[in-house]
């Protein structure tokens, strides 16, 4: 199994995925070699403006074993979730097209099998809290940095109104160091159910029909 996560959006830019290979080298995490500079000079304004911005990370695991998971209690896209919101500042959690199924009608949603893979992959890798066999794709949002230069209305020990402001080093996105956390995260929640699933089924040989993970055409 291959765990690969980068930022998809830093504050209101949006970052297109270009190629992986440009992943670890910048420190965004981008997928995209062409966009750092803007980036970088949004990061700077924000620095100067002593204010903060969020990010949107998405991280996706290729190979994952099928029937990883439960059908009712620690589902696989449940526990996914659980361990996400553990991330310090992550404040959402999508698996698959997740908010975006909204605006989906089942007819669109539904994720048909063929005999040569699945047509799309809106479920995210999991159905039924059980892996399907293919990518298994989350994203996570990340909150923009409370702690920050400029001042903020607040209260003190006696609830009197007042203002708060941080001093010293000023974080402008914790989101650009989370890429790498999502990664290990979601390694450990496969891990966890990988042993789980050979302690309940080591010695169980199913054959499930060979479909693959997405089609070709």
């Amino acid at each position: 199994t291959e765990i690969v996560a980068h930022m998809s959006q830093l504050g209101e830019i949006a970052i297109p995925f270009e190629d992986a290979q440009y992943i670890t080298q910048n420190p965004f995490f981008a997928a995209n070699a062409s966009i750092i500079t803007k980036l970088e000079e949004y990061m700077d304004q924000l620095r100067k403006a002593g204010d903060s911005c969020g990010a949107k990370i998405e991280v996706m695991a290729r190979q994952v074993p099928i029937g990883l998971g439960e059908p009712l209690f620690d589902k696989l896209d449940a526990d996914i979730a659980h361990v996400m919101m553990g991330i310090n500042a992550v404040k959402g959690v999508e698996i698959g097209k997740g908010f975006g199924v909204v605006a989906q009608k089942g007819s669109a949603h539904g994720d048909e099998m063929h005999p040569d893979g699945f047509a799309t992959n809106n479920a995210g890798g999991v159905l039924g809290g059980i892996s399907t066999g293919q990518d298994i794709r989350v994203a996570i949002a990340i909150k923009p940095t409370s702690s920050i230069m400029s001042p903020k209305q607040t209260i003190d020990l006696h609830g009197k109104s007042t203002t708060i402001q941080t001093k010293g080093r000023h974080d402008p996105c914790v989101g650009i160091r989370a890429a790498p956390i999502a990664e290990a995260m979601l390694a450990l929640v496969l891990m966890d159910h990988a042993l789980r699933h050979r302690a309940q089924c080591g010695d169980v040989s199913v054959q499930p029909p060979a479909i693959p993970a997405a089609r070709t055409s």
